[in-house]
């Protein structure tokens, strides 16, 4: 039986990833940071008293900012393979947090290759990257575009990208990195652009909300489904050899285009109840991201099945059924992700 570790096990993608491994067959460990209250929403529907028979995800807890734990827990797990997805990952934050996100996104990433060196662990390693790190660089944007981050976020994504090269050249570790563009789901926070407006949007439907405040309408986003992302990422660390990947769709939507998808699934027209405010303007603009994503379908054999307008009625239909059911499972068990 194969072992996974994964950080970030509590967030969108690590509750996916964590289905699709226990799917497979895997034994699943998450990271967990300690609070006075569980932050396990996404993943409750996976987990069991570890004292049953038969269990195959475990919790640990542990942050990206303390090195020593992280050691600790590789050496403790001898994991196969470890999938790095813990991050302050809201961009907006960011430029109020920069320092906590240098530590956490950033410096995260090099504590956990360091724990892999100095346990010499023979873990595969997958490195959540990011499309923010291209910024201001014009799209289509691939494995070979010129990396021009434009927020604190960005920043610290590209020193764990460039740290996870290093580790794979100078160490020989089977790190690769996986520049996902934008990829939702009704798993998204809900301080999430795209989350923000499907749940604003099965509220407006019911009556529960008058008017949805948005920053930039203009900007350009390449929208994916958070799902088939997770599924790349898997493919990625069964190759024999260490790459880095973009994932995408190639499909470039505005934030307009895709609260007109939205509204639509209700029948509303959005312009009657969307306002825009400077305090949701980032202090520098990414203004398109838009990816090309055919190295990774021509080596790993992936390609996306679902297109940004059809990801924004998937997500206001199950908001508007989290509405009259607020502990309702968000997500679709007759979709098949992993195929």
């Amino acid at each position: 039986m194969k072992k996974a570790l994964i950080t970030g096990i509590t967030g969108q993608d690590g509750s996916y990833l964590a289905e699709l491994l226990l799917s497979k067959g895997y034994e699943v460990h998450g990271l967990l940071r300690r609070s006075s209250q569980f932050n396990t929403a996404r993943i409750d529907h996976l987990y069991k008293d570890p004292h049953q028979e038969n269990v195959r995800l475990f919790l640990h807890h542990a942050d990206m900012t303390e090195g020593s734990r992280l050691v600790t827990l590789v050496d403790k797990i001898q994991p196969d393979e470890i999938y790095n997805l813990a991050a302050q990952s809201h961009v907006k934050v960011s430029f109020d947090e920069p320092e906590y996100t240098g530590d956490a996104t950033g410096l995260g990433t090099t504590r956990l290759l360091e724990a892999l060196r100095i346990t010499k662990v023979p873990a595969r390693f997958y490195q959540a990257s990011s499309s923010e790190m291209f910024g201001a660089t014009p799209p289509p944007q691939n494995e070979l575009t010129v990396f021009y981050p434009r927020s604190p976020y960005g920043a610290a994504k590209l020193y764990g990208y460039w740290m996870v090269k290093n580790y794979r050249e100078a160490y020989g570790i089977h790190a690769s990195n996986g520049i996902l563009f934008n990829h939702e789901s009704p798993r998204r926070g809900e301080t999430f652009v795209t989350r923000k407006i499907t749940r604003a949007v099965a509220r407006i439907a019911k009556g529960q909300q008058t008017e949805l405040i948005l920053g930039n309408l203009s900007a350009v986003r390449d929208w994916g489904f958070a799902p088939e992302y997770v599924y790349a990422m898997w493919l990625m660390l069964q190759q024999e050899m260490p790459d880095d990947f973009v994932i995408a769709t190639g499909e470039a939507l505005t934030v307009e285009d895709f609260l007109i998808a939205a509204f639509a699934t209700v029948n509303l027209e959005w312009k009657s109840y969307v306002k825009t405010s400077a305090d949701y303007f980032r202090p520098t603009e990414v203004d398109s991201l838009i990816g090309d994503a055919s190295k990774a379908t021509r080596l790993l054999g992936w390609a996306p099945r679902t297109d940004g307008k059809k990801l924004a009625q998937i997500m206001v239909e199950n908001d508007l059924i989290l509405l009259n059911n607020p502990s309702a499972h968000v997500s679709d068990p007759n979709i098949d992700y992993w195929s």
